[in-house]
């Protein structure tokens, strides 16, 4: 099983969770070019992707922004809305039509706190997600930033 399909919802969360997680969601599309969130903006709501392809970035001062990583179908768009102060700490923009499930992060945070096994999974998934994320994106920098070579296999 590859890095990317573990962190989608369907290898992640169990049957149970996943079930009380999308009883949250309200379905919600974008054209594509829509800018979804903008770093250091305010993370509260997240989406999974149904379809389409949406591109993660970072800002570079004094260039342009970064695509770090890109998403599909079954996957978290969005982390930020789970850590405080809950702000973006990248942007995201629709490549294609994106069609989504978006949630109120603040209803499932409360969802969590009542819930401890529940936060337990829902944390584990977003846990893997960011370390995945944090990979992908020390990769693509090095890869536009770095001299040659001076990156190191992980």
């Amino acid at each position: 099983m590859s890095a990317q399909s573990r962190t989608r919802i369907t290898a992640t969360l169990s049957t149970e969770h996943r079930a009380r997680l999308m009883g949250l969601a309200r379905e919600v599309n974008f054209p594509a070019g829509t800018r979804l969130f903008n770093e250091g903006g305010r993370a509260d709501r997240f989406w999974i992707v149904r379809s389409g392809i949406v591109a993660l970035d970072v800002h570079v001062p004094g260039r342009q922004a970064t695509v770090v990583d890109r998403l599909d179908r079954d996957e978290l768009l969005g982390w930020s809305w789970l850590f405080p102060p809950h702000l973006w700490h990248l942007g995201a923009e629709a490549q294609t039509p994106l069609r989504t499930h978006e949630f109120d992060a603040a209803a499932v945070r409360l969802m969590m706190n009542i819930d401890p096994a529940f936060s337990a999974d829902v944390s584990q998934w977003v846990g893997q997600v960011l370390a995945r994320r944090l990979i992908s994106a020390r990769i693509r920098l090095l890869d536009r930033f770095a001299p040659y070579g001076s990156g190191s296999t992980l």
